[in-house]
């Protein structure tokens, strides 16, 4: 599942295969553009800018039904409309009550036929995408409660198969809820359609990630993780995942319509809002989560309420956890003996973000799945919680970013604003601009993004994805794209290795050791690593795009010069091998198929599309085959040359070997031609 802090693109909305010539054209567009360009990132003026959140007046209010009712209605119904958004819902709890549920738009907006059928704020059901996780760590922390899991113990202890290492370290429940178990992300599997309900232990054994990252050091969200914590909540339970949350979590809290059962129990199909990607389009099929316990939930908006006041310890509420495991839940769960200064951002709690604003204690998260947008936030010491969920990515894909921001923010400024002494800064900074300039000049550079695939041949997706950070004479770092945003953003240090966005409050933490940046937290289950310098944008795509480029024309070439020499009645030069020549021409050809495949593919794949085995066994022949054409190639630029046959025709072969070796490098590097191709 996506988490609403990080951002993955999307499907079509019903569910079909998107045209994969349009996907492959547009991703060699892409690659060209750049490859062009050799810019390792777009400048401030070229990123895509989302829409401005529709704000909420700043000020004190009073945080009553009254005045919420009144300030959402005047919010959503024109902001779902201008983002192109069929529906959503709100849900608001407060000093031990729900104070209001609030549902806009449509759950069905009636293009496929039939009427369209508004949101009921009381019954509609929506998906919580990973907002779901919540659950699954409050399941885990039932059971270190009643003593049957401990969060220090090596999990080899509760499982029954074995999960991949490569450090020495445990993997314990406290990195699983956390998201520092050291896995690469997962994507195959991760969200399908259809009426077979998911396999937890077939998902989580067959083809696990890769752990990358020594646990407790790195902090990196993983869907992986948390279903495995889930899993452990099975094998420890002796009942199914899904029969666990409904007896344990769902029923002491009050919660009559939600399910972690795909597809939905005959008793709530029909109140399941539809999914879109924006409102005109036709709805989606109802989303199977491969990995449950991540994110499979469906619930109504008050059953969300009576979870969050359940969460909050309200007497009535129906306890779920004793008041000093909730606190234990709700604290940051790791120091500085595992993540170094990376512990002086918001650090993640057990299964909860630290999402504070205006020098209140927020703990929440997010959620997305291809089509529904959510958010549940808690402010603990105020017994306020908020949850907002969306059926629609809107029709310009950042819409739901912008908009559960501008609730949720809006929100914390209309009721819990900043105190006198303020939270911006300028009022917290320490670090002299020398000092500033030093560190900011050091953190300069290319960054990639914990949250990827290392092991296969999703790294390329680095190539396209990177994180430009750019040290300002004034010491400041502009970082582009901002860290969980998708415009650049300008952060100044205001205290050592600390920086707080200009004008924001988001914070960020460098680890440094050896005069090296080695990661860059936000969020606090994110890191910025610095990338490999071969593989900047900026040397890679160029590389590539011309070695594709003369590749395509000794190809196109060789037939070409076939016809021509055959009208004109001429001969090869002397020296010139004709198995030699057949052997590159047909490497190069190969070559570029392979290229133009995997631009189909990774596209595909990205957009939750599984691409049998077999379709990529035959690119990794294709590329192998083009990487063995070297030799022949090599031996043609040594004809050439002792034969004489023209610096013409000696540059040109010395350039398709140059292309050749380029290609096979990267193919090796980015490991598009790995034993394994599981993604």
């Amino acid at each position: 599942m996506f988490s609403s802090h990080d951002h993955t693109p999307t499907k079509r909305p019903d569910g079909a295969p998107p045209h994969r010539a349009r996907r492959a054209l547009a991703a060699l567009g892409v690659l060209t553009a750049l490859a062009l360009a050799g810019a390792p990132a777009a400048t401030a003026a070229e990123q895509p800018t989302p829409p401005p959140p529709v704000g909420a007046p700043a000020g004190a209010h009073d945080l009553v039904a009254s005045d919420v009712d009144a300030w959402l209605d005047g919010l959503l119904p024109a902001a779902l409309e201008s983002a192109g958004i069929a529906g959503g819902v709100v849900t608001v709890v407060h000093d031990g009550e729900i104070l209001t549920t609030r549902g806009y738009g449509h759950a069905d907006t009636g293009t496929t036929g039939g009427d369209a059928v508004p949101v009921d704020a009381e019954t509609t059901l929506f998906r919580p995408g990973s907002v779901s996780k919540l659950f699954t760590a409050t399941a885990v922390m039932q059971l270190v409660e009643s003593g049957d899991l401990d969060l220090d113990t090596d999990v080899a202890e509760y499982l029954d198969f074995d999960v991949p290492r490569r450090f020495d370290e445990p993997i314990t429940l406290r990195n699983l809820l956390t998201h520092t178990a050291g896995f690469e992300e997962v994507v195959d599997g991760l969200i399908g359609f259809g009426d077979q309900p998911a396999v937890l232990r077939d998902a989580l054994a067959q083809d696990p990630p890769e752990q990358i990252y020594a646990p407790g050091t790195v902090p990196a969200y993983s869907n992986y993780g948390n279903a495995l914590a889930g899993y452990i909540v099975q094998r420890t339970s002796g009942i199914p995942f899904e029969e666990y949350v409904e007896r344990n979590v769902f029923a002491p809290a009050g919660m009559t319509s939600s399910t972690f059962e795909q597809p939905l129990p005959g008793d709530l199909t029909d109140r399941m809002s539809n999914g879109y990607t924006s409102a005109d389009a036709a709805p989606g099929g109802f989303e199977i989560v491969g990995a449950p316990p991540a994110g499979a939930l469906t619930a109504s908006a008050p059953d969300m309420a009576r979870f969050m006041l359940a969460q909050l310890g309200e007497p009535g509420a129906g306890e779920l956890l004793e008041p000093e495991t909730l606190d234990l839940m709700h604290s940051p769960a790791l120091d500085e003996s595992t993540l170094g200064n990376l512990a002086a951002a918001p650090r993640m709690a057990l299964g909860f973000f630290d999402e504070s604003r205006n020098g209140h204690r927020i703990i929440g998260h997010g959620g997305d799945t291809q089509f529904f947008h959510s958010h549940l936030q808690l402010y603990p010491e105020e017994r306020t919680g908020v949850f907002v969920s969306l059926n629609s990515t809107g029709t310009k894909g950042y819409e739901t970013l912008a908009l559960r921001e501008a609730v949720l923010q809006g929100f914390t400024d209309r009721y819990f604003p900043a105190d006198d002494a303020g939270t911006g800064s300028a009022d917290a900074a320490v670090v002299d601009q020398d000092t500033a300039r030093e560190h900011a000049a050091l953190a300069e550079g290319t960054y990639i993004s914990s949250r990827g695939m290392q092991s296969n041949f999703l790294v390329t997706l680095d190539l396209l994805n990177p994180t430009q950070v750019t040290a300002r004479e004034d010491g400041r770092l502009l970082i582009t794209p901002g860290p969980g945003a998708v415009s650049p953003a300008l952060y100044e240090e205001v205290a050592p290795w600390v920086w707080r966005e200009v004008d924001g409050q988001r914070t960020l933490a460098m680890r440094v050791a050896g005069g090296q940046v080695e990661g860059i937290v936000y969020e606090g289950a994110f890191t910025l690593l610095p990338g490999e310098p071969a593989r900047a944008a900026g040397v890679a795509l160029p590389l590539l795009g011309v070695s594709a480029l003369i590749l395509l024309v000794a190809a196109v070439a060789w037939p070409v010069g076939a016809i021509r020499r055959r009208v004109r009645k001429q001969s090869l030069p002397e020296g010139t091998g004709r198995v030699t020549r057949i052997l590159t021409k047909v490497a190069a050809l190969v070559t570029v198929l392979a290229l133009v495949g995997w631009a189909v593919v990774i596209p595909t794949v990205m957009s939750l599309e599984h691409v049998p085995e077999a379709s990529l066994r035959q690119l990794q022949v294709l590329q192998a085959l083009g990487a063995l054409g070297v030799v022949p190639a090599v031996l043609q630029v040594v004809g050439a040359v002792r034969h004489r046959h023209g610096w013409r025709r000696v540059i040109g072969t010395a350039l398709v070997v140059l292309a050749l070796v380029t290609v096979a490098w990267y193919a090796v590097d980015l490991h598009l031609l790995a034993p394994s191709v599981s993604y």
